[in-house]
C-alpha cells in the first residue's frame, strides 16, 4: 500500500519535467466519483504524434453504514494501471485505443447482498474513446474498457463477521471503467 501512494506522487513529477508544449495531461475521472467517491488520478505523456503513454491510480477507503438497517456497504480499492494509447488524429485530440496492464486491491461487500469479497486482481485491458477539446488546456474524454486477468479471492459471509465462505484463484473478465474524465493538457 506505501508503493502505491508512492507512485502517485511520485509518477507526475517524474514525468512533468519531460514535458513540453501539449505533451503532459493530468486527468479525473468524474464516474468514479459516483462509485462510492473514488479518488482517481491519470497521467498522460505524448511521445509521439499518435502514441501517449499513460498511468492512472484509483483508491477508495470508505464503508458507508444504510441509514434504514445499518447494513454496511463498500467498494473500497486501491489500482493501478500502466498503459499506451493510439490517437488516430493526434495525441489528446480525437478518437483512441489504449492497451494497458492493471492490478487491483479490494474489498467488496454489501452492495447486491450482504456477501463480501476481497483479493488481488493483476491483468491487462483494452479501452476506447473520444476526447473532445474544450479549449487547448482543457479536454473531456468519453470512454469505456474491460480487462481480464488472475483474481486472488476470499469471499466472507458479511462485511464484518469474518466467517470465510470461500477462497481460491480464478480467471475473470470484467469492465474496468466508464470514462466521463476531465483532462488538463499542459
Amino acid at each position: 500500500m506505501k508503493k502505491l501512494k508512492s507512485m502517485c506522487i511520485l509518477l507526475p513529477l517524474l514525468i512533468a519535467p519531460c514535458a513540453g508544449a501539449q505533451e503532459l495531461a493530468l486527468s479525473t475521472n468524474m464516474i468514479d466519483y459516483l462509485n462510492f467517491g473514488t479518488f482517481n488520478l491519470g497521467a498522460s505523456y505524448g511521445f509521439a504524434r499518435h502514441w501517449s503513454m499513460n498511468a492512472g491510480v484509483k483508491y477508495n477507503p470508505f464503508s458507508f453504514n444504510l441509514p434504514w438497517n445499518g447494513e454496511r456497504v463498500q467498494n473500497r480499492q486501491q489500482s493501478l494501471a500502466l498503459g499506451t494509447r493510439y490517437w488516430p488524429w493526434h495525441i489528446f485530440s480525437g478518437w483512441w485505443m489504449e492497451g494497458r496492464v492493471q492490478y487491483q486491491e479490494y474489498n467488496v461487500g454489501g452492495i447486491v447482498s450482504q456477501e463480501t469479497s476481497e483479493g488481488d486482481r493483476f491483468g491487462g485491458g483494452l479501452a476506447g474513446g473520444y476526447t473532445y477539446m474544450l479549449n487547448p488546456h482543457l479536454n473531456i474524454e468519453f470512454g469505456a474498457g474491460v480487462w481480464a486477468g488472475y483474481d486472488k479471492y476470499t469471499k466472507y459471509e458479511c462485511p464484518v463477521c469474518g466467517v470465510v465462505v470461500d477462497e481460491g484463484k480464478r480467471m475473470f473478465l470484467l469492465p474496468s471503467e466508464l470514462i466521463v474524465s476531465l483532462s488538463y493538457v499542459f
